[in-house]
C-alpha cells in the first residue's frame, strides 16, 4: 500500500474540489466533493446531490463509491473530502461506515488534524467480516 507521504494529497484535494463544483445543493447551500485513490492507482470522486425530500439526499461519499463500482471496483486506500470553500471536511458517521465497506480500517483519511486511518475515525467498526462469523 502507498504511504501517506507518497500520495499527492493536494492533487487528490483538487479532484475533490472539482467534484464539489458539480454538487447539487440548492437546499442546504453546502456543496461537498470527495476524492479517493484506489488500490490500482486510479482516482474516483463524487459530489453531494440533494433532494427536496432531505432524507434521500446523497452524500459525496455515496457518489464516490458508486463511481468506484462503476469503473471496476477495487479498494479505497486514500480519501479526502472538501466543503464549498475547498477546505478539508471530515465525513459524517454514516459516510465513515460506507467508506469502511470499501476501504476497511487501513483507509487513510485526510482530516484537519492530519492523515488518520479510518480505524481511528470509526473505532470498533462493524463490517463484512462480522456477517461471515
Amino acid at each position: 500500500m502507498t504511504s501517506p507521504a507518497d500520495v499527492d494529497w493536494e492533487a487528490l484535494r483538487a479532484v475533490a474540489r472539482d467534484a464539489m463544483s458539480h454538487a447539487y445543493a440548492p437546499y442546504s447551500g453546502y456543496p461537498v466533493g470527495a476524492a479517493a485513490l484506489v488500490d490500482n492507482g486510479r482516482i474516483v470522486s463524487g459530489c453531494n446531490v440533494e433532494n427536496a425530500s432531505y432524507g434521500i439526499s446523497l452524500c459525496a461519499e455515496c457518489g464516490l463509491v458508486s463511481e468506484l463500482q462503476r469503473t471496476g471496483g477495487g479498494r479505497l486506500t486514500h480519501f479526502t473530502c472538501v466543503d464549498g470553500n475547498g477546505d478539508i471536511l471530515v465525513p459524517c458517521g454514516r459516510c465513515r461506515q460506507l467508506l469502511y465497506e470499501f476501504g476497511g480500517p487501513d483507509l487513510l483519511l485526510e482530516t484537519p488534524a492530519g492523515i488518520l486511518p479510518l480505524s481511528e475515525m470509526l473505532p470498533q467498526a462493524f463490517g463484512p467480516d462480522h456477517l461471515t462469523k
